[in-house]
C-alpha cells in the first residue's frame, strides 16, 4: 500500500512505473478526482500506452450524501467512457463489485470500476453470473425496457413491482459494463419492447443514457426517457432525500415509463 495523499495526478504516474514493472496496480481516491483531476494522465500516460492500471472511482454519484457538490463524481462515467483502451464497469452491489473487482485483476489493460459511499440493497447473490460486457436480465417483460446502471438498480426493482400492478410489463436490465455495452441485449430489448428507460446515477448527458442512445439509434431507434441528474451539479442531503431531490426514486422511473409508453403510440 502506498500512500500519496492529495496527489492524485502523481498517483496515476506511479500506477503507470508500477505497471511497466510488472505489478497490477489499484488506484483508489474519490471519483470526481481521479476521473477529473487526473484525467491527462489517465489518458495520455495509461490509456495512450494502453497499460495494465485499475483505477477505483469512489464516492460515485449523488448518494455520497453530505459531503456535497464538490465530493460527489457525476461526470466520471462520460470522462472515461470517451477514452480508447479504457472499461466501464459500475457494478450494483457488494457481489457485483467484488466480481468486478476480481475480473479486472485477471484483465489486461486500463480499468474504471465505480463505487459509490452508502450501503445500499444486496439485490444480487453470490452465484449469479458476471460476465463481462454483458447485461443480465432481472426481469423479461414484453411493454418498455427499464436499461439500469449502478446502485439504483433497487428503485428499478420497485418500478417492475409499481408498473406490474399497473398491468404494464416491463424488461429490467442490470448493464454493469458501460464500455465495452452489450449492444445485442440492448437493441434486442429495443425491437422486442419497442420502448426504453435508461437509468443511472450521473449526468445524462455523456454517460450510460447516452451510451445506450447510441446503440438504439444506430441498430432499432425507439423512444427513450432518462433518468439521472439532469445537467446540475450535487447538493448536500441524505442519500433518500437527494434521491426524491434529484428524481431518482421508483415514482420518478414509473413516471418516465409512463411518459415513455404514450410516445410509443404516438401520443403526447
Amino acid at each position: 500500500f502506498f500512500e500519496f495523499g492529495i496527489a492524485e495526478q502523481n498517483m496515476l504516474n506511479a500506477a503507470a512505473g508500477l505497471s511497466l514493472a510488472g505489478k497490477i496496480p489499484w488506484v483508489s481516491t474519490y471519483g470526481v478526482f481521479v476521473a477529473g483531476r487526473a484525467w491527462d494522465q489517465i489518458r495520455t500516460t495509461t490509456c495512450y500506452s494502453n497499460l495494465n492500471v485499475k483505477i477505483a472511482g469512489a464516492h460515485g454519484g449523488i448518494s455520497v450524501g453530505p459531503d456535497g457538490a464538490t465530493h460527489q463524481a457525476l461526470e466520471d462515467v462520460a470522462t472515461m467512457r470517451v477514452l480508447p483502451h479504457m472499461t466501464v464497469i459500475v457494478p450494483c452491489d457488494y457481489w457485483e463489485t467484488k466480481k468486478a473487482c476480481v475480473w479486472a485483476c485477471t484483465y489486461v489493460g486500463p480499468v474504471y470500476v465505480r463505487f459509490g459511499r452508502e450501503p445500499v440493497p444486496m439485490v444480487t447473490r453470490e452465484d449469479d453470473p458476471f460476465i463481462m460486457g454483458k447485461a443480465n436480465l432481472i426481469n423479461d417483460g414484453t411493454d418498455v425496457t427499464i436499461a439500469n446502471n449502478g446502485p439504483v438498480l433497487y428503485e428499478c426493482m420497485k418500478a417492475v413491482q409499481m408498473l406490474k400492478e399497473k398491468g404494464v410489463s416491463a424488461r429490467l436490465l442490470n448493464v454493469h459494463t458501460v464500455k465495452p455495452l452489450d449492444r445485442e441485449a440492448i437493441s434486442k430489448a429495443a425491437k422486442e419492447t419497442g420502448a426504453i428507460v435508461a437509468v443511472e446515477e450521473h449526468q445524462v448527458i455523456g454517460g450510460f443514457g447516452s451510451a445506450v442512445a447510441e446503440t438504439v439509434v444506430q441498430t432499432h431507434p425507439v423512444p427513450m426517457r432518462f433518468i439521472g441528474i439532469q445537467d446540475r451539479f450535487g447538493a448536500s442531503g441524505t442519500p433518500e432525500q437527494l434521491f426524491e431531490e434529484f428524481g431518482l426514486t421508483a415514482r420518478h422511473i414509473v413516471a418516465a415509463v409512463e411518459q415513455v409508453l404514450k410516445a410509443k403510440k404516438g401520443t403526447r
